[in-house]
């Protein structure tokens, strides 16, 4: 039962690498039909910095209307909720705007004076549009956080913010510190949503 459950979701998970490849695909031969050869880039990451009150049992992630990431996982020892950082789109995207759509699913993993948190569920939507000129790389981080202090109510905290990172050049080669180091000419802008219950 269990191995079955672990080829099931190993199913899914290679569908969605074929999905996102062919969404890759298509973007990247509209860029080069349009004449565009250099194009733009995305590179869309997903961080969780939610507390231990809170697990993550599902996300929905939509790039300019195409689902790029949509897992569910209600499971105590879910990957979707230990990992703490998910790639959600990497490659072209054509040049001008763009939004990404979030939809995130948690529960309450309350203990102690906060065991009530056990019967919460939430659901924090949010949104992000952002502008890529041609021969320019965006790197867009899309974080869950807890907004507020000690003295908001739990239920209120869970959020999700943007950081956006815009640098020149498409490639795809550079090496991850290179890439991670902004260079003098890239810009960098936090936006914040908020969520609901």
């Amino acid at each position: 039962m269990v191995r079955l459950r672990d080829l099931e979701q190993h199913i899914d998970e290679l569908k969605e690498q074929i999905r996102r490849s062919h969404t890759r695909l298509s973007l990247l031969s509209d860029t080069i039909l349009s004449g565009g050869a250099g194009g733009a880039r995305a590179e869309v990451n997903f961080v969780n910095d939610l507390s231990s009150a809170f697990r993550l049992t599902g996300a929905l992630f939509v790039l300019d209307g195409a689902v790029q990431y949509n897992k569910q996982d209600e499971s105590d020892d879910s990957p979707l909720a230990n990992q703490k950082e998910i790639p959600i789109f990497i490659g072209s995207i054509p040049p001008g705007d763009h939004t990404v759509q979030i939809v995130l699913q948690l529960r309450g993993n309350g203990y102690g004076v906060f065991s009530y948190l056990k019967g919460y569920k939430f659901k924090v939507p949010s949104s992000h549009s952002f502008t890529i000129s041609e021969g320019k790389t965006v790197k867009l981080d899309v974080i869950a956080w807890e907004k507020g202090d000690v003295t908001t109510d739990l239920t209120d905290r869970p959020a999700i913010r943007f950081t956006e990172n815009i640098r020149s050049g498409v490639a795809t080669d550079a090496p991850p510190a290179a890439a991670s180091a902004a260079p003098a000419s890239a810009s960098v802008g936090v936006s914040v949503g908020t969520g609901a219950k």
